[in-house]
């Protein structure tokens, strides 16, 4: 959703029209429906927040946003002989667009994992993930080295060299990122084999939980707890969540921590589950979200509850954590 551009060109010609602090405003306006498209979810967001919620959260969030957008545009009004000392556009552009690019094919893969999770598609189960981000961060080393200059002929004035005395500093950034993405590919390789990889651990989908009672239905595992007469560790997660993934590649699947996770029935619940509950005209994500509401009095992710084997709480709950010692402390079995 854009907003009319006829909008943008006036106030644009109203700001050079005018001087001092009115055309510093209206330049300021011009950036705002310029980026409505981009803004918008994120105002929007607030906006929600502000009327669901307290006004601090909102409040905080909308200046910090408005701040740091208008800072850099109302030092280069206010200073304006600083835009002729910033570097000008050339082959370095170049280089950092192509570089984004396949920063943001990666980051693409990763919402589409997310849809191919919670709808259960199964076209990018983990090893395939890891294996095209391999891909992507090797074709940048490359891309970096000057290898890809046929195919990207905007570079082809970059000639790599090997003679350090001839190195300016666009070979030397060049070198030490191309070092960087290729090692990281290499670090992701052993991902493809099933290595843990924290390092994108937020970012790719789950690994598998190695565990004999694990359910993913909170009826079926309470039941399941009831007849071995276990306590249950309850855990609201979901696809999308970048925390949920960390805490698990951190914590959960620390040995000490999994050894102790012995002594619970473990049942994962995601909220942004999109199959249908049971044939009911609501989504298994609903249905965890709703639960996890109403009787917890929670709506966040990681969330995790330690219930007795009759359901009922047995430690006030648990959210995000980073330290396995703080987790087994919280751990009462």
């Amino acid at each position: 959703i854009t907003l009319p551009s006829s909008w943008a060109n006036k106030l644009d010609q109203h700001s050079h029209a005018t001087s001092g602090l009115l055309s510093i405003l209206l330049m300021a306006f011009t950036l705002v429906i310029v980026s409505f498209s981009c803004t918008g979810p994120i105002i929007g967001t607030l906006l929600v927040e502000a009327a669901s919620r307290s006004l601090l959260a909102p409040t905080v969030g909308m200046l910090g946003f408005s701040v740091a957008l208008a800072i850099p545009f109302t030092l280069f009004s206010l200073f304006p002989n600083w835009l002729k000392k910033m570097p000008r556009s050339g082959g370095w552009m170049n280089v950092l667009k192509v570089s984004l690019a396949f920063i943001e094919l990666a980051f693409a893969l990763k919402f589409l994992s997310v849809a191919d999770l919670a709808y259960g598609w199964g076209i990018l189960p983990r090893w395939l993930f890891i294996l095209l981000w391999t891909i992507i961060f090797a074709l940048l080393g490359i891309y970096l080295l000057g290898w890809l200059r046929k195919l990207l002929p905007d570079d082809a004035t970059f000639h790599w060299t090997t003679k350090v005395q001839e190195w300016t500093v666009h070979h030397f950034l060049r070198g030490i990122l191309a070092i960087c993405s290729l090692y990281f590919a290499g670090y992701l390789w052993f991902g493809v084999f099933g290595a843990q990889v924290r390092l994108i651990a937020a970012f790719a989908p789950p690994m598998p939980i190695e565990s004999k009672a694990v359910f993913y239905d909170y009826e079926e595992g309470l039941q399941f707890a009831k007849q071995e007469n276990k306590p249950i560790l309850l855990d609201f997660t979901g696809y999308g969540c970048v925390n949920c993934r960390k805490m698990e590649a951190w914590v959960l699947s620390d040995d000490s921590v999994k050894k102790r996770l012995e002594n619970y029935v473990l049942i994962t619940l995601y909220v942004d589950d999109k199959h249908a509950y049971k044939d009911a005209d609501f989504t298994i994500g609903d249905y965890n979200s709703k639960l996890q509401r109403e009787q917890f009095g929670s709506n966040a992710q990681p969330f995790l509850v330690q219930l007795n084997a009759k359901g009922e709480k047995i430690a006030e709950p648990c959210a995000f954590i980073t330290d396995p010692n703080e987790f087994l402390n919280w751990l009462k079995l």
